[in-house]
């Protein structure tokens, strides 16, 4: 059953000035261990998210309110992402692949292993236009047996991968991570933002034409706990999960404002008819609230 927590936001920045929304948060759903991975479905009217400890992943429908089990057990999933034809993409912690459940309910395994070598833990993930999955592969999930299984790294590395669309090829494309988390492109994907959970920051590439990466310079550091998921609105901000709530940052890499949330954040994503309805995992539950902008990109 849902329940209304008063909403609060915080301007930093004049740029911030009308980016509120509704008064209240609501919570969606309660009493996960770690939730994570938000990804919402606008043909079905339905948000899914994992719960890793509990490996499994959630669905909560938009039009009874109810939740349910999608897929138990999930592999540990942790991130998830909607592609271009409404099929869902999803980081397996457990079984150190990357998948892609198809219409028909199969599941196709895009990455699981780079160079002959099986990966860490899969994280998060997101598809450029050009159909590429990109994703980061963190050691959460080989660290202990809490979000996966404990094992140790054949890669001895966290990377950040890219997954051809045409030959399924799995490429490094940032290597110089401590812990690789939450990625984001910008509008025009010819940026991309990938968070540094143990470095306490965001960093920003250029995106070549061959899918390469250049640059890596800092673009944000984290005031409250660490970073973990984003997402961009229509205006090109970036809205990253931190221990206090949402931080919201301007292009310029300016904190603007806040989405104060009572739990750690870890991951956002928006969704709803109109794609102005925030959903927000934060360690034991699911938050939502209409908000005055709308997703910047697809999903």
């Amino acid at each position: 059953m849902s329940e209304l927590i008063e909403a609060r936001f915080e301007i930093l920045d004049e740029r911030f000035a009308g980016y509120g929304g509704d008064a209240y948060l609501t919570r969606l759903h309660t009493g996960g261990r770690w939730l994570e991975g938000p990804a919402y479905f606008a043909a079905g009217r339905y948000l899914v998210f994992s719960d890793i400890p509990n490996d499994q992943i959630l669905r909560w429908d938009e039009t009874t309110g109810a939740v349910g089990v999608f897929r138990a057990p999930s592999g540990y999933a942790n991130g998830n992402t909607v592609d271009r034809h409404g099929r869902l993409v999803t980081c397996e912690h457990g079984n150190r692949r990357v998948t892609r459940t198809e219409h028909d309910g199969s599941v196709t395994v895009l990455a699981d292993r780079y160079r002959g070598q099986r990966l860490n833990s899969p994280n998060d993930v997101v598809e450029r236009a050009d159909g590429s999955i990109w994703f980061t592969d963190p050691s959460y999930g080989i660290d202990s047996d809490y979000e996966g299984y404990k094992s140790e790294s054949e890669i001895d590395a966290c990377n950040v991968y890219r997954v051809d669309p045409s030959s399924g090829e799995v490429r490094l494309v940032a290597g110089d991570f401590v812990r690789p988390n939450g990625l984001a492109f910008t509008l025009d994907e010819r940026r991309l933002y990938i968070v540094d959970t143990r470095e306490k920051h965001v960093r920003v590439f250029d995106v070549g034409d061959s899918g390469d990466l250049r640059g890596g310079e800092v673009f944000a550091t984290c005031t409250a706990g660490s970073f973990d998921g984003m997402r961009l609105d229509h205006r090109g901000n970036v809205w990253v999960s931190a221990h206090d709530g949402v931080h919201v940052f301007a292009p310029d890499g300016t904190l603007i404002g806040k989405l104060l949330v009572p739990e750690i954040v870890s991951n956002l994503t928006f969704g709803g008819p109109r794609r102005n309805d925030l959903f927000v995992t934060a360690t034991s539950a699911v938050y939502t609230l209409r908000v005055n902008v709308t997703a910047g990109r697809y999903p």
